[in-house]
C-alpha cells in the first residue's frame, strides 16, 4: 500500500514537472518576440543585419527620438491616448448603469432589451461598416473623432454588461435594503454601493476595452481621412510605408506602440480571475 502511495506521489509530481516545463517554454516563446522587438529598436543599422544576438553592443535610444518626431507619433500616440480614454470611460459608464437597471431594476421588456444587447456580440464592427459609413456621412461625423469614439463605445458595450450584470446579480440585496431605509435613491445605491463593490470586474472592463481601443486599426482606416486624427495603429502603417527596410526604426515606433498598453495590461491583470470568475459563478 505504502508503495503503491509512493509511486502514485511520484507520479504526480512528475506530470506537475512536465506541466511546468511546458508552461516555462510557452511563455518563452510568447516573450521572445517582444524582447527581439526591445533588442531591434536598440541597435543601429549596420547591427541590426550583423548581430543575431538579443543584447545590443550599443543603445541606440536615437532611433525613438526619431521614430517619436519624424514619423508623427507625438500627434498619433496623444489621439490614441485620447481615443482611450474617452472610449474606455464611455463604456464604463453606460454598461454600470445598464447592467445595474438590468440586474436590478424591473421595468418592461426588460430581459428583450438585454438579449438584444447580447445579440450585438454576433456582429463585429467589419460586418456593419457599410450602413456605419452612410450613418456617419448622413450625420455630418465622417472624420471627426466623435464619429470614431461613438461606434467604439457602441461595440465594446455587450461583454461589459454581461459581465456588470452577472457581478451586480451577486451583490447582496440586503446592502441595497439598508442603503434605502438610510434615504439613497437609485441612484445614489449605484453610485454609492453598488459601483464601488464591481471595481474587480469594471477593471477587468477597463483591461479589455483598453487593449481594443488602442489597438484597433479598421475603424480608423474607414473614419480618418486627416492624418492629424488618425490614433497610433494607423501611424505605425504609415510609418512602416515610409521606413520599410529600417527595422530599427519599425522596431522602435511598434515598441512605442505597444509597451503602454502592457504595462496598463500587467497593473491590471490581478482582476480579471477574480471578476471572471464571479460571473462564472454567477
Amino acid at each position: 500500500m505504502k508503495r503503491d502511495m509512493h509511486f502514485m506521489t511520484k507520479k504526480i509530481k512528475f506530470s506537475r514537472i512536465l506541466i511546468h516545463l511546458f508552461l516555462i517554454s510557452y511563455a518563452i516563446t510568447c516573450l521572445f518576440p517582444l524582447l527581439w522587438m526591445i533588442s531591434t529598436s536598440l541597435k543601429s543599422t549596420s547591427e541590426v543585419y550583423t548581430n543575431k544576438s538579443l543584447i545590443p553592443q550599443s543603445l541606440n535610444f536615437e532611433n525613438y527620438i526619431k521614430a517619436w518626431t519624424e514619423g508623427n507619433f507625438s500627434i498619433y500616440f496623444t489621439n490614441s491616448v485620447i481615443y482611450t480614454i474617452s472610449i474606455v470611460l464611455g463604456i464604463v459608464i453606460v454598461s454600470t448603469l445598464a447592467a445595474y437597471a438590468f440586474a436590478r431594476l424591473n421595468f418592461p421588456f426588460k430581459n428583450i432589451i438585454y438579449y438584444a444587447f447580447l445579440m450585438m456580440m454576433l456582429i463585429p464592427i467589419p460586418g456593419a461598416f457599410v450602413p456605419l459609413y452612410v450613418l456617419l456621412v448622413k450625420l455630418g461625423i465622417q472624420n471627426t473623432r466623435i464619429g470614431y469614439i461613438l461606434p467604439m463605445i457602441n461595440s465594446g458595450l455587450s461583454v461589459s454588461i454581461f459581465i456588470l450584470k452577472e457581478f451586480f446579480e451577486q451583490i447582496p440585496k440586503e446592502l441595497e435594503e439598508s442603503a434605502v431605509i438610510d434615504g439613497c435613491g437609485k441612484f445614489q445605491v449605484y453610485y454609492k454601493i453598488m459601483f464601488p463593490l464591481a471595481l474587480p470586474a469594471i477593471s477587468t472592463i477597463v483591461i479589455f476595452n483598453a487593449l481594443s481601443a488602442w489597438n484597433e486599426y479598421i475603424l480608423a482606416a474607414v473614419n480618418f481621412t486627416d492624418p492629424n486624427k488618425m490614433p497610433v495603429q494607423q501611424g505605425l502603417f504609415i510609418f512602416q510605408g515610409q521606413y520599410f527596410t529600417r527595422y530599427e526604426l519599425l522596431m522602435a515606433a511598434t515598441t512605442i506602440t505597444t509597451l503602454p498598453i502592457i504595462m496598463i495590461y500587467l497593473s491590471m491583470q490581478k482582476y480579471i480571475v477574480r471578476s471572471l470568475t464571479g460571473a462564472i459563478k454567477g
